[in-house]
């Protein structure tokens, strides 16, 4: 009975061993497969990138003047200079305190009279100096005159004396007459003398006058030359007089205001800013950073559709109007600035917002489509005879390699990943999966154009649920509750 007992054990343990083998040994190799159908489509390829939203052109105002702020001007709608104020060309932003301004223009304004009297006070004198100068040439002719007349006489008297002397030989003449003729002649000598003195005299004048108009005149051109300095210096403090009232350059709306009432303004060496205007918000910029891996795929004209977190659900359309070639470099990662222009007629869209971009590379409509996953899936266990493309198999093998550098620590890239130009997919036949090579084109990330080798409706794998020990974890001898049933 005891032999019995035992071999009735031995035969109960080996049956419940048997059954749990089988049990486990079918979980593990059994498995439910996840299908979906080649559909046509539309499919848009992309990249992706974020940017700050900036007004299209905008103007930072400033001061060129130093001073303290002492009113806003009222702007478009009728309300003080603020936030948001709409301007026009020329309207008054900000009133500087110009005290010191408005007296130094009164202070240039004396001293342009002042500077005008004196080129009269040496107008006046060239006159006379030229009034001399007429008066010495009419005394050097008046000279050259007496200098002729003295040599006249001279001459009458040197022919008085000779014909007395020859009279006096004869005696004809008393030695008086001889006397009186010399005296005579010795008279009209010196009074040539005197008269050429006189006329060396008038002409020295004359010079020195010609010289005094010279003088005059110079002095006239350095007045006049004050007078010019003198208003080029009231220009300029009414100018400055000017920069105490600030206008508005452009139409446009106040995005930023720097100053307050009662502040004093510096402009040493720094112009300091007062507003920054935005000239026309109805359109916007978008100032994209795209990395240098994805920069040659973007260029003028090219569409992009972006969102903004303000409005999540809505999406704006807009063009690439430039690429800048100043790129950035940060921590070794090289991005390429896109300038993208955009329609802001609605107002939704706010300076300085950020923006999700997608620059559009290419489409394609009523094309076939299989997801991504299908073409990365491989079979947890590929059917014994089954014969693999070419390309599936370089697949696994790479796969198979890149999971023992794993297994050993290393860092390997992502060797299963989907070819450029073909790959595989994996359909059912009699629930036996079998592979497909197919010709593959565009990918936008989610689905991929198939260009051959599959058809419309035809169900392909996607991925795979499989059965194990991990799926039932439970004792196969513990008691089960009833309707119960067994995991699959």
């Amino acid at each position: 009975m005891k032999r019995l007992l035992i071999a009735l054990l031995i035969v109960v343990v080996a049956g419940g061993g048997a059954w749990f083998w089988y049990e486990r040994s079918h979980r593990s190799n059994g498995s439910t497969y996840r299908t979906e159908q080649v559909k046509r489509g539309s499919l848009l390829a992309s990249i992706s990138a974020t940017g700050t939203l900036e007004p299209e052109d905008t103007v930072d105002v400033g001061a060129q003047v130093a001073g303290m702020i002492k009113e806003f001007g009222t702007g478009a709608d009728g309300k003080p200079i603020d936030y948001n104020s709409p301007v026009e060309p020329n309207t008054v932003l900000v009133r500087i305190d110009d005290s010191l301004y408005q007296a130094k223009v009164e202070q240039s304004r004396a001293q342009v009279r002042s500077a005008e009297r004196k080129v009269d006070q040496a107008k006046a004198k060239l006159e006379s100096a030229k009034a001399k100068v007429d008066e010495a040439k009419a005394n050097t002719q008046r000279s050259e005159a007496d200098v002729q007349s003295a040599r006249a006489k001279l001459t009458q008297a040197t022919r008085d004396l000779e014909r007395i002397r020859r009279l006096i030989s004869s005696a004809s003449a008393a030695p008086s007459d001889v006397d009186a003729a010399q005296a005579a002649y010795e008279t009209n000598q010196a009074g040539v003398g005197v008269s050429t003195a006189a006329l060396a005299q008038a002409r020295a004048s004359e010079i020195d006058a010609t010289a005094a108009v010279g003088d005059a005149t110079a002095a006239v051109a350095d007045a006049e030359a004050a007078v010019d300095l003198a208003k080029a210096m009231l220009r300029q403090d009414e100018v400055n007089l000017g920069y105490c009232t600030i206008t508005s350059p452009v139409k446009g709306t106040i995005i930023d205001r720097r100053v307050t009432l009662g502040q004093t303004v510096q402009s040493s060496f720094n112009t300091p800013s007062l507003f920054l205007i935005a000239k026309d918000l109805t359109r916007m910029r978008v100032w994209a950073s795209v990395n240098e891996a994805d920069i040659g795929q973007v260029s003028s004209g090219q569409a992009v559709e972006f969102t903004v977190d303000a409005y999540p659900n809505e999406k704006f359309k807009g063009t690439v109007d430039r690429i800048r070639l100043n790129a950035t470099n940060t921590n070794n990662v090289v991005t390429y600035t896109v300038e993208v222009i955009t329609d802001n007629s609605s107002g939704k869209l706010k300076p300085y917002s950020t923006a999700n971009l997608r620059f559009e590379v290419a489409r394609r409509d009523d094309v076939l489509l299989v997801s991504n996953a299908a073409l990365r899936y491989t079979p947890s266990q590929i059917p014994a005879g089954t014969e693999l493309p070419t390309r599936a198999k370089d697949d696994k093998a790479k796969g198979d390699k890149a999971k023992g550098e794993k297994d050993k620590g290393k860092v390997a890239g992502s060797a299963g990943a989907e070819r450029r130009d073909h790959g595989t997919v994996w359909v059912l036949e009699n629930d036996t999966p079998r592979p497909v090579e197919v010709r593959i084109g565009l990918s936008d990330g989610n689905v991929t154009e198939v260009l051959s080798g599959l058809t419309e409706e035809t169900t392909i794998i996607a991925g795979e649920s499989r059965g194990g020990p991990a799926a039932d974890s439970t004792n196969p001898f513990a008691p089960r509750a009833f309707g119960t049933k067994k995991q699959q």
